[in-house]
């Protein structure tokens, strides 16, 4: 097959830019392998992009989308080799762009099996979360079993994730969420302290429930006006990790706080960062995480699945449907978009 169908952003704005189009098969470079697509994970970056507001790094694809599970269908022969992939083996991928389309190349070492038992839709909504939370939340965060861990955002493709898997490896996790409907799920996934945060202070709350101490490590996706509450609502040595700034870029803090309880505050982004950087990431998860899902320790959580071709929706994709979704942030969980039906 010489081309495909793509879901590009026809210009910047809101989700009806998503267009259905048609492109070139795009061909594996060196140590790369091309998937053919039966499910793309859809996730905030995406919106992002769409809007205008992220635009994807030097060399990447300009099509969205930053994850998605398939079949191999060729690829570098020794790079497959090395990685104990064969065409024909169902994959989940990491990827810097190029994700809402029928075939996407990728770096071999950023892609994994699926996980025994795991759909294709189910699959798709790992790499971008859990390569996410991993190298936030216990490579950077440095959670060790035993510790408190603070998700803002639990509902979000990324909260249910890093509940799970903080719950899985030991710790005792606090969550916020925006509704009582949000807060009873994420408590079913395992929180241990569930706040609503429209109704609650979730800064006062945390100290309340551990007895002024705070928590040891709070994974934050708001920044802005969150950041000073944080602070205060750390335990000694605790770790802030920023991962996104839906609250703004500009935060005020008390910085004698910083050093009396010797915090550690940090960030990151993972798009742009070199292949390498995220080889090491996906061997972690490959070791640590994957046989969580196989033995059913851990599960995906899949909000909605919407059609990638669909005649019946603005322009002819129900992308621009997943989008609005999203931007509602109404869903509990992931949104993915299937290809299975194309």
């Amino acid at each position: 097959m010489n081309a495909m169908k793509v879901i590009e952003v026809a210009g910047f704005g809101g989700p009806q830019v998503l267009q259905l189009a048609e492109r070139a098969v795009p061909q594996p470079a060196a140590g790369e392998l091309c998937i053919a697509v039966r499910a793309s994970g859809i996730n905030r970056p995406d919106v992002l992009q769409r809007a205008g507001k992220y635009p994807p790094p030097a060399g990447a694809s300009d099509i969205p989308g930053l994850e998605v599970a398939g079949v191999i269908v060729s690829g570098d022969a020794q790079a497959l080799q090395v990685a104990g992939l064969s065409i024909g083996d169902r994959v989940c991928a990491l990827v810097a762009g190029g994700g809402y389309a029928q075939y996407c190349v990728a770096p071999v070492v950023q892609c994994l099996p699926v996980p025994a038992g795991l759909s294709d839709v189910e699959a798709a909504s790992l790499p971008e979360t859990f390569f996410t939370v991993w190298s936030n939340v216990f490579d950077r965060g440095r959670l060790a079993a035993g510790e408190t861990l603070l998700v803002q955002g639990g509902s979000s493709g990324i909260g249910v994730t890093a509940i799970q898997l903080a719950k899985a490896r030991g710790a005792t996790v606090f969550a916020t969420a925006g509704s009582d409907e949000k807060c009873a799920a994420i408590k079913a996934l395992g929180a241990d302290q569930v706040i609503n945060y429209r109704t609650q202070d979730f800064a006062a709350e945390v100290l309340r429930l551990t007895d002024g101490r705070g928590v040891d490590v709070i994974l934050d996706m708001v920044a802005g006006p969150y950041v000073a509450r944080e602070v205060n609502c750390l335990a000694e040595d605790g770790r802030l990790v920023i991962i996104a700034v839906q609250g703004g870029v500009q935060a005020e803090f008390n910085a004698g706080l910083v050093l009396r309880k010797r915090l550690t505050l940090t960030g990151s982004t993972l798009r742009a960062r070199p292949v390498a950087f995220k080889q090491a990431i996906a061997q972690a998860c490959l070791r640590e995480v994957w046989p969580l899902l196989a033995q059913k320790r851990i599960r995906p959580v899949v909000h909605s699945v919407f059609a990638a071709i669909d005649p019946q929706q603005p322009g002819g994709s129900g992308a621009a449907a997943a989008h609005t979704l999203m931007e509602a942030n109404g869903h509990i969980g992931k949104i993915v978009l299937n290809w299975e039906s194309a």
